[in-house]
Order: C-alpha cells, then structure tokens, then sequence
C-alpha cells in the first residue's frame, strides 16, 4: 500500500477507466519506420505463401541470433578481448584505442560509466556524445558516443568499438542486452572487457560469426593483499576503509556507529541511491581535503564508480538475491575486494578482510579460486520476432507472447532465455489498455521496478493516461512543491522511489516525446529528489542538521533555484 504521506502530498495515482484512442502519435521513430515495414513483411508474407508453408514458418527458433544483424554480419569484423582482475588497465588500453579512432561506440552496463567515458573523451579533445534511457548530451562534431549497453546502436557503422564488463553477457536479466551488443555492433574493431570465465563462451559464440578473434591478457597492477584477522571494533577503522553490507538499513547502521566513534564521517554508496548522488557521494570520500573519510556501500561499488579505497571490509559475505539469502559467489568477492587499492592514487596497494573472523576462510578460498566458467549467454527475441508471432497468432495477448517465448523458444547450448519476469509483470498490466503491440513493447521495456509500490504504480498511471488521451502530463500524479529532507527510513525510501517514477517519466519522454511533453518538470524534480537525499545524507541520516546541511523544511522551489545555480 501507498503511504498516505504520499497520496496526499506527492503522487496521487487513481483509477482511471481509459477510452480508446486510435489517434497514432509521432513517436519512438525509428520503432514506428520498423513496425511499418514489418507490415509490409507480414502483406508478402500473406501474399506470396501458401497457408501450408506459412504454417512452417517458426518464430520460436532462436538457434542463429547472429543473422538478427545483416549490418554487422557484413563486416570483417577485428574482436579484441581486454581479461583481466579490477585495477588491471584492461578497459584503460580499450579506451586509448576508441579514443584514437575516427569513430566509435562505447557501451557500458551503467549510466555513471558513460559519464565517466564521455568526459574522458571530450577532456581528450574526442567530440562524444553521452545517450542513456534518461540523458541525451550531444557534442557538435561529435564522432564517438558513449551510452548504456541497452541502447546499443546496431544500425551505425563504427571504426571501433567498447563492450565493458562483458561477462555480464551471463546475467539472467540484462545478459541479452550484452549479447546483442556482441553480435549486432557493426564496427572494424570491437574491444571487450571482462572477466577472463567469459572467454570460452565469447569464442564459441563468435566462431560462426566469421569474425577475427584474439585475446589479450592483463595482471593486477597493484597487489592485493588479503589479511588474516577481521576489522575486529570499529575503533580499527582507518581514512580510506570502505565497509561493504548488503541493506539499506544496515548501512546506515553501520554509518551511524563508526561517525559515533567522533573519529571519521561516512560517505555511503548503493544501487537504489540516484546516480547523481552516488557520484558525489564518491567524490567526497576521494577528495583528500574531505572530512568524509570512510566509505560505507553496498555490491554498488563493484563497478561504475573510480575509488581511492585503501582496505575493503566486509561486514558479511551473504546477501539476500531477492529470492534468498545466499553466500557470496566467487564472482560477486572478487569484484567487490578488488576495488581496494587503485593504481596511480594514494592507496596503490589493496587491502581485504572480514568483520566476522567466521567468514575469512570464504573470503581467502575465493580469492585463490578461479571464476567459474561461463556456460551460456542471456537471449531476448526482439520486437521483429514478437510483431510476426502476433500475426500468425492474433488473438494473443504479449504476455501470452513472452510468455511462449519463454516457454517454448528453440535455442543453440550457447543461450538462455532471459528472465522476464519484470517485463511479464508489465504486460499483463499493459494487455488490459487499448494500446498496440508497439506501445505495449515500449512500456514492457521501460526501467521500473514492479516490486516496489510507487515505482510501479506510477508506470500504471502513466500507461492508463497514455490509453485515455495520448498525452501525460506529469502534474497529474505529482505535485511540485511538497518533497522535504527525509527524517527516517521510511521517508529516504519513498523519496528514492518518487525519484524512480521522475526518471521513469523522462525515458518516456525521450522515446514517446509528444505524448510525455512534460520533461524539464521532471528533469528539475529529479534533481531536487537527489539533492534532499543528499541532505539526509549530510545530517547523518538522524543526527541534528550541521550548518551547511539542507534545512529538513525547504520547499522545492526554493531547491529548484539552487539546483539551477548549481547547473544541476
């Protein structure tokens, strides 16, 4: 249930009975030219085969993912694999070769990594423009982009070309992006980065592709050193730890009792934090003339963020996964300890240990042990493959659709079919409105968490007011004016979450832009949402306010104001 704070004073989402509107709308362009020429597919198709041969077409195999992109398949393609440890310089020699082309694409499972890598480029006198689901930064000249691996541009020619963290091909939910990006980039060059357990399965992926394949090898620049005993108090606790915990709560916890010791402040770093805020949260603990010397953070460090981490702590080497608490796999320690230690920065040399001495003997086994291969790589069938299976099969629903997919796809050892489970949640919300298959896609694709209450009822009211009228207006479900500094947990998640519908709102926009004309509202709302979080996080989560923290009682407008001075 919806918080009534909430109800009252931030997103009032209501029931809405939506009519139909067959009005099509200037949208997702570029999907709309696809789903046309689709239809002219689908009439040959209709046209020209018998109603027996049709029959036999089957949409459910999957076995050859690499014919999906002609334009790459055309190209004699150079892949280059960078493995090695964190702090290696792998993505580091990637980088000076992308920086170097006449054009290129860099693809990275973060936004805060193609922030990082478009500012490395443009300091290097590289145009690069900067596109994730909820940013756009364009450079005139630009020849060099640099986005989030799910927006993956299949339809460029490039001369070079970056995946990083490429062993995320095997994760169960974002691995097919990964995959498409392997298969569907059309560039001279294509550099990988990753963990070296993804290099037999790239291999074989790549063997019907045609493409020349080499590896190259890195070492750890610095050592990294695993200790024998635990932190042991927190009066042990010295500038440059970083504590790793698994919660939210626990991590203010933790905060809380090491800054009560009167020796050190803490920056705290976690997934669900904004990735503005994470950032700043980084630079404060980096920025040696900061009182915020010790770093707090969940698995969020393992990427994305650049850290002058002298020792790694772990509180506990279980985490719950969302279906159970689990140990730590090997993966999981090793690219969490390695961020101690940084080559070129005040802490070169890495140390890690444990909290508990219990959890010393994982702790050391995983660092010896190897990562274990990966077997298979994470597959989606694309919107072509759904749109052709609705034509044969027009009285299904999409979530029926996926649901097939899922269920029945036809697949090569190499692939798995990704977990989809978010995205059936969504269909079958989807299916109930009077939308198309295109703009039914285009919400099942959309970043929301359906298991948190706000975020997924505010892409319900969004979808509804879509279907009613063509257009959503975000004051409709938001009123500016009324966020405040949050004074509990309760109060720190539900702002997290209300900042999750805002950026949900601006991916919207940027693909369905005269249906969601609302942006720059949401943009500066956004920012506001991060900057309250930050002052949350300058109280100390419950101490009384310092001088220089945000007052627990401002009002957006006056926020507003200060994140334009602040060019937020």
């Amino acid at each position: 249930m919806l918080s009534s704070f909430l109800l009252r004073r931030h997103l009032s989402f209501s029931g809405i009975s939506p009519t139909f509107h067959d009005t099509m709308e200037p949208f997702h362009r570029q999907l709309e030219l696809r789903f046309r020429i689709l239809v002219g597919v689908w009439n040959r198709i209709r046209q020209f085969s018998s109603s027996s041969s049709t029959s036999k077409l089957d949409f459910m195999d999957l076995t050859h993912p690499h014919t999906w992109y002609p334009n790459a398949r055309r190209k004699s393609r150079k892949v280059i694999m960078h493995v090695g440890p964190t702090n290696s310089g792998k993505t580091h020699h990637a980088l000076k070769r992308l920086e170097s082309s006449s054009s290129g694409i860099y693809c990275g499972p973060l936004r805060l990594l193609a922030w990082e890598v478009a500012k490395r480029l443009n300091k290097a006198n590289v145009p690069c423009d900067m596109i994730t689901g909820q940013e756009r930064e364009e450079i005139d000249g630009a020849k060099h982009k640099a986005m989030t691996v799910e927006m993956a541009d299949v339809t460029s020619d490039y001369h070079c070309a970056v995946i990083d963290e490429i062993q995320m091909l095997g994760c169960r939910t974002r691995g097919f992006s990964f995959t498409r990006a392997l298969l569907g980039i059309s560039t001279d060059e294509l550099h990988l980065c990753g963990d070296v357990s993804s290099v037999p399965l790239i291999q074989r992926i790549l063997k019907v592709t045609g493409d020349d394949f080499e590896v190259q090898y890195y070492e750890r620049l610095s050592p990294l050193v695993p200790l024998n005993v635990p932190l042991g108090s927190f009066s042990d606790i010295q500038t440059g730890d970083c504590i790793v915990t698994f919660s939210r709560r626990q991590i203010y916890k933790l905060k809380r009792q090491i800054e009560n010791g009167g020796k050190h402040l803490c920056s705290v770093v976690y997934g669900s934090l904004p990735p503005e805020t994470r950032t700043r949260q980084a630079t404060m603990f980096n920025d040696a003339t900061s009182e915020f010397d010790v770093l707090v953070a969940s698995d969020a460090i393992g990427m994305g963020l650049n850290l002058n981490i002298s020792r790694i702590i772990f509180s506990t080497l279980k985490k719950f996964d969302g279906i159970e608490e689990r140990d730590l796999t090997v993966p999981e320690i090793k690219q969490i300890a390695g961020r101690a230690g940084r080559f070129g920065s005040k802490f070169p040399d890495g140390e890690v240990t444990c909290m508990n001495v219990k959890d010393l003997p994982l702790l050391h086994s995983s660092l010896k042990s190897p990562s274990p291969v990966l077997e298979r790589a994470g597959l989606f069938p694309t919107f072509d493959l759904l749109f052709m299976h609705s034509r044969f099969h027009p009285t299904k629903s999409l979530y029926q659709m996926l649901e097939h997919f899922v269920d029945n796809a036809k697949l090569s050892s190499n692939y798995f079919i990704a977990d989809c489970e978010e995205m059936l949640k969504v269909a079958a919300i989807v299916d109930e409105l009077p939308l198309g298959l295109h703009d039914k896609y285009l919400f099942v694709i959309s970043p929301v968490d359906m298991n948190n209450d706000i975020s997924s009822q505010g892409l319900i009211q969004f979808a509804q007011n879509y279907a009613k009228k063509g257009i959503v207006r975000l004051r409709e479900i938001f009123t500016p004016g009324t966020l405040q500094v949050p004074k509990s947990h309760t109060a720190l998640k539900e702002l997290e979450s209300i900042y999750q519908v805002l950026d949900l709102y601006v991916w919207l926009s940027f693909r369905l832009e005269d249906s969601f004309p609302d942006c720059e509202l949401a943009l500066s709302q956004r920012a506001i949402c991060s900057m309250l979080i930050e002052g949350f996080l300058e109280r100390g989560g419950w101490r009384q306010p310092m001088a220089s923290s945000v007052p627990s009682r401002i009002s957006s407008t006056s926020l507003l104001s200060q994140s334009n001075k602040q060019d937020l």
